[in-house]
């Protein structure tokens, strides 16, 4: 069964969430001052920090979000490894050591280091809130993803889990505890998926025939599928349906229930279809066809589903591959996929999984989930466009990841920390492809959701290391929510209560109301998690990666390497760029469809993804403010000018 439990799987994930939480109250003591509480006083080694890094950086997004998508839909899900490696390299030559030397605690500190402006420490606060946000929901997302195939509980039950455990290593330790568990997550994480790996090339593939070939192409009056004609002989009556259904059929059994599928054209000469019973009519499949909108087995459990139609040379298995060997063979061979659609109609919306065998070739080819690359539309392409600018800008601009820079000693150890980070990132995205593939292949796939492709793909091997990397994968969403919840707290007791309100407040007041804040915001996070359950993981960081890079890049970068920019053009980039950003995507037609449930052609967005447009904003209303907004050059009267 696809989503059963064991008892060596609940003990190897109570051990790590043991663990995790006996580092936090050990490391709690080490935390007192606001400087430790925040930025574990500088002293983190730069090694640590570098894989700590990468524990920030490989979310529930990077683990269960580009698997899925690469499982699901191929090359595609890889543009995203591709994307946020990139943005590594803007943090490395460009951020990485100035931001060292700007700041304190957050990146409100960096922002404002030659101002001390409350506007910039306002704009920057509430930017770091809103990124922080739209972030924490994909890992709450991928943390119920997680509890229901590990412990059989809902999702719901999931997010409460984890946003509780993360609240607490927060309230407890602060930065130093959310530092180590980072660490281990991160080693671990890269570790294990390399386990992984060996094993998907130790495996190799294996041909998997078609299960219940449709009936005989030679029937008149187009094709019949298997099911209609089982159910022709069951006496099912055919339910009409609208004119856009043109490739689905209903019928009303005996019985009283109703089946609804997917009709496909054969091809060749195939064997006559077999009377099924009623019975058999619900729990099979057949050639493009699933009944009733889901994979189910006699049992009613998910059937787990991902094969190989046919092997190169027609071979039925090809042994251990190398990686390239891997990729040649994929290449060469016809691969059955899933997909699914939802219609609606006067009883409601229905959503319907099938079948589509496609090659290898195409799979490797970018076009199956960014669908408008291989077509002459252009708001598609600009869409993508969109999201890979705000991919390599965003990285630099999260200001959970900006905040490690302020846990080591000086600038020299941000920089190798950075060279760290990028090493084991870089070797984690390039195994995503062959995670990915590997569970495209697995026959342990889960149509219903592609945020399980990787679980599910180690499932396929043993639960022992089902558990292990499902542990992993929760602890990798614990240490990712644990840094952004740190960087909101920090944003609130630090950017807003004391420097914008004016507050002063004592070191214990300075953490208590940081403490607070990881609280409200975890809460909050817990109800969007809930929310939000259906969306792919790493659909939603693309979110938090727009509003970051069109509110925090432009105004950064301008800071850095342009001497006339303001406190007033800083403000107005990171207001104007968080607001048309956020608004952007609200929106959008992603929005209107996967959110509101609405018709997507009724929004007024041409393109989902807002950084192609709202990043230059941000640019251009930094330069323009900064140039009205510069200090009057003294007169030769007056008496600065007499000091000159």
């Amino acid at each position: 069964m696809l989503y059963s439990t064991s008892p060596v799987a609940i003990a190897i994930f109570a051990f790590f969430v043991a663990a995790v939480l006996s580092l936090s109250f050990y490391l709690g003591r080490r935390a007192k001052s606001a400087q430790g509480y925040y930025a574990a006083h500088g002293q983190i080694p730069w090694f640590i920090n570098g894989m700590a890094f990468a524990g920030d950086y490989l979310s529930a997004a990077s683990f269960l979000g580009i698997c899925g998508l690469i499982a699901f839909y191929g090359f595609d899900g890889f543009l995203y490894s591709i994307g946020y490696l990139a943005g590594w390299v803007v943090a490395l030559f460009v951020i990485a050591e100035p931001f060292k030397k700007l700041g304190k605690f957050t990146f409100a500190d960096a922002l404002d280091a030659r101002f001390n402006s409350p506007g910039i420490k306002l704009a920057a606060a509430v930017s770091t809130l809103i990124v922080s946000v739209f972030y924490l929901i994909p890992q709450m997302v991928g943390a119920g993803v997680l509890i229901r195939p590990l412990l059989g509980l809902p999702h719901w039950a999931g997010v409460l889990m984890v946003g509780l455990t993360v609240t607490l290593i927060v309230v407890t330790a602060g930065m130093v505890s959310t530092t180590w568990v980072q660490f281990i997550k991160g080693s671990l994480l890269v570790l294990f998926c390399g386990v992984l790996v060996v094993l998907i090339l130790q495996r190799g593939f294996k041909q998997t025939p078609a299960v219940n070939a449709p009936t005989d192409a030679s029937e008149p009056a187009g094709f019949i599928s298997t099911n209609e004609y089982a159910l022709t002989q069951l006496g099912a009556t055919k339910i009409a349906l609208p004119a856009a259904w043109k490739n689905y059929l209903r019928y009303s059994l005996p019985s009283g229930r109703t089946v609804t599928f997917r009709v496909q054209q054969p091809t060749g000469n195939v064997p006559a279809s077999p009377i099924l019973t009623e019975a058999q009519v619900l729990s099979k499949t057949t050639h493009g066809t699933l009944v009733n909108g889901l994979p189910q087995s006699a049992d009613n459990d998910l059937r787990p589903v991902g094969t190989i139609a046919h092997l190169p040379n027609d071979a039925k298995t090809t042994g251990p591959l190398g990686p390239l060997a891997f990729l040649r063979t994929i290449n060469d061979s016809t691969i059955v996929t899933w997909s699914s659609e939802t219609l609606r109609d006067d009883q409601g919306a229905h959503q319907v999984f099938y079948q589509v065998p496609q090659s290898g070739a195409a799979l490797l080819t970018p076009g199956g989930y960014f669908k408008d690359l291989k077509k002459e539309k252009l708001p598609g392409r600009l869409d993508f466009f969109s999201l890979m600018l705000a991919l390599f800008c965003g990285t630099a601009s999260l200001p959970h990841i900006l905040i490690r820079y302020y846990t080591v000693k000086d600038a020299s150890a941000a920089r190798k920390s950075t060279i760290v980070g990028i090493i084991a990132i870089g070797i984690f995205y390039v195994m995503t492809l062959y995670l990915g593939l590997g569970a495209m292949t697995s026959g342990a796939m889960d149509p219903t959701n592609n945020n399980m492709a990787a679980p599910l793909l180690a499932k396929s091997f043993s639960n022992v290391l089902f558990a292990i990397i499902s542990a992993i994968a929760f602890t990798t969403v614990l240490g990712t929510v644990s840094g952004l919840l740190m960087a909101a707290a920090g944003a609130v007791a630090h950017d807003l209560i004391e420097s914008f309100f004016k507050v002063r407040s004592d070191d214990h007041a300075k953490v208590l109301h940081g403490k607070i804040a990881a609280v409200v915001l975890g809460a909050g996070a817990m109800v969007l998690g809930i929310l939000f359950q259906q969306l792919n993981v790493s659909f939603l960081v693309g979110w938090a990666f727009n509003i970051a890079a069109s509110a925090n890049f432009p105004a950064l970068i301008m800071l850095l390497f342009w001497p006339r920019t303001t406190a007033k053009g800083i403000a107005a980039a990171v207001f104007v760029g968080m607001i048309s950003s956020l608004g952007w995507i609200l929106l959008s037609q992603q929005c209107y469809k996967d959110v509101y449930g609405i018709d997507p052609q009724l929004s007024p967005i041409p393109f989902s993804q807002p950084a192609l447009v709202t990043i230059p904003l941000g640019f251009l209303t930094l330069i323009v403010v900064s140039l009205l907004t510069q200090p009057r050059q003294p007169t030769a009267t007056s008496p600065l000018a007499a000091l000159v």
